[in-house]
């Protein structure tokens, strides 16, 4: 009884020992620009080595993914003129996910959107709303039941193009998640742009803190803040890119159907979720679908919650998001 009682003893002061020495690492960022956005890594560890490696990771999923890198596995899809391209394991798994869930939104997300994105430049110094007949001839060349993935292989119709950024960036942060995990990291919080993924709580056990973007004010100012405590929070929404011409505000958020911007009552969607590849193209998805269709989507998707907010600011949560308020 008494070694029993020692033995207990000892494991707890090792317990103790090992969270105070985990409270006491130093919390250091690393800032870097990738996948068109800026990207902040932020972890409480003994050095920068992790992190340092983790944006070397970040840049090699892009060369993989990335629509406009010259020999990406996207780039050689799009320009294959119908034959098949053996691809990477990672892109064949996002391909798929991509797949699950346009099959689960009805199309309303789909990554052979590329046709009619590519018309759009909101990057522009003057944006142009594209010509009519053009989008309406890109957006026959969008369907993503035409795209087929047979293990590593994909084949994609002549004419058709993809585009994986709708969920290249969950998805990289959900292995850079891992790859940090691997690496002995406990705590940390990833900034991917809309894409906030954490790795465990804060050192003291408290939750990160995830403000959501105040759709009518400057990007960076919150309009309320949310919990993460270890998962997913991504939010899309019209004030990320976008022009107003005519009094009609045109942003990038299109209709794979049409190829137009989708005009709708809402300014917003969160996705709250362990997997951010599933929240990225989710997010989309209910803003393509509006707020009734949509918000059914998320509520019938297994461990995901959701937020939207209207343009008027009035705001709808999924039955189950209550923690995360």
């Amino acid at each position: 009884m008494k070694k029993g009682r020692l033995l207990i003893l000892l494991l707890a002061m090792l317990l103790g020992v090992a969270g105070c020495a985990e409270k006491e690492l130093p919390k250091l960022s690393k800032v870097g620009f990738y996948l068109d956005t800026v990207i902040t890594l932020t972890a409480y560890a003994p050095d920068e080595r992790a992190l340092e490696a983790a944006m070397d990771e970040i840049g090699r999923y892009e060369a993989l993914l990335s629509r406009t890198r010259e020999g990406s596995d996207v780039w050689r899809i799009n320009h294959a003129e119908g034959r098949p391209v053996t691809v990477s394991d990672e892109t064949a798994e996002v391909i798929r996910l991509a797949d699950e869930i346009s099959d689960a939104s009805a199309g309303a997300f789909d990554i052979t959107i590329a046709p009619a994105s590519t018309l759009w430049d909101f990057h522009a110094e003057k944006p142009q709303i594209p010509d009519a007949d053009a989008l309406a001839a890109a957006a026959q060349r969008i369907g993503w039941q035409r795209l087929q993935l047979e293990g590593n292989q994909v084949t994609l119709p002549t004419g058709m193009m993809i585009d994986l950024g709708g969920i290249a960036k969950g998805y990289i942060a959900d292995r850079i998640k891992g790859f940090l995990e691997e690496k002995g990291i406990r705590s940390a919080i990833l900034s991917f742009g809309g894409n906030i993924v954490a790795i465990g709580t804060k050192p003291d056990g408290s939750p990160w803190k995830v403000g959501i973007q105040d759709i009518d004010a400057p990007t960076g100012t919150s309009m309320l803040t949310t919990v993460n405590r270890g998962g997913s929070t991504v939010t899309s929404g019209i004030y990320e890119r976008g022009f107003e011409q005519d009094g009609v505000y045109y942003h990038h958020l299109l209709s794979p159907r049409t190829g137009w911007p989708v005009q709708n009552d809402l300014a917003s969607v969160t996705v709250f979720s362990d997997s951010s590849a599933l929240g990225d193209a989710l997010a989309t998805a209910a803003f393509v679908l509006g707020e009734e269709a949509g918000m059914h989507l998320i509520e019938k998707t297994d461990g995901a919650e959701g937020l939207m907010i209207r343009k008027d600011r009035t705001m709808i949560w999924s039955s189950g998001a209550g923690s995360f308020r």
